[in-house]
């Protein structure tokens, strides 16, 4: 890890976002490591844009500078596009490729095939992923969260290991809940692994 690693989360609200940033902030410090986090909610209750900022390592401030994110973490791919002031050209992306369009807009949303052929041509590691899909397979379309959680954990320079992150998960979670999340985790994980 080189010390110190940045992952900016976004998404919509209902998407488990901030769980996500909860559970991965828990595993850091299960492992020894300092965590800061900030959270914007945004309009969470309504599908709004919701975003969270997680620095491990020893710093000050929770806010990641511009283009300063060694991974973005993505929910939804228009969230992505909206947080691409965070990354770098070595900045992991992983973002779910299942779009939520709101209901109040008037504008047509953007074919996801475009997003993320325009994500390729301009970084380098750009990993779309079904977690939507993979979701409802595991059992639940809430557990996109953890499939996501899953798929960050198998990139080679993320600095928490699966085991910590599954622990997290399960004191974060009802354990009725810890079978699924399981299978979501392992689900996004071998995605990312191939």
């Amino acid at each position: 890890m080189n010390n110190h690693y940045n992952i900016y989360i976004c998404g919509v609200g209902g998407q488990g976002i901030i769980k996500t940033s909860v559970i991965i902030g828990e595993a850091a410090m299960n492992q020894g490591l300092n965590v800061v986090m900030s959270e914007i909610h945004g309009m969470s209750q309504r599908g709004g844009s919701v975003s969270t900022e997680l620095k491990i390592g020893d710093y000050n401030s929770s806010i990641i500078p511009e283009h300063g994110a060694d991974m973005l973490l993505s929910f939804e791919p228009i969230e992505t596009v909206r947080g691409l002031d965070k990354v770098n050209n070595d900045t992991k992306i992983v973002f779910n490729t299942h779009p939520i369009v709101p209901a109040s807009s008037d504008k047509p949303y953007p074919g996801v095939g475009n997003i993320t052929d325009v994500l390729k041509e301009n970084f380098k590691h750009v990993l779309p992923i079904g977690g939507t899909k993979l979701a409802m397979d595991a059992g639940n379309v809430l557990a996109l969260n953890m499939v996501l959680l899953g798929a960050v954990t198998a990139d080679d320079k993320f600095p928490l290991s699966k085991e910590s992150v599954i622990a997290a998960m399960k004191n974060n979670l009802k354990p009725k809940f810890h079978e699924l999340n399981l299978k979501a985790i392992e689900s996004g994980y071998n995605w990312i692994k191939g």
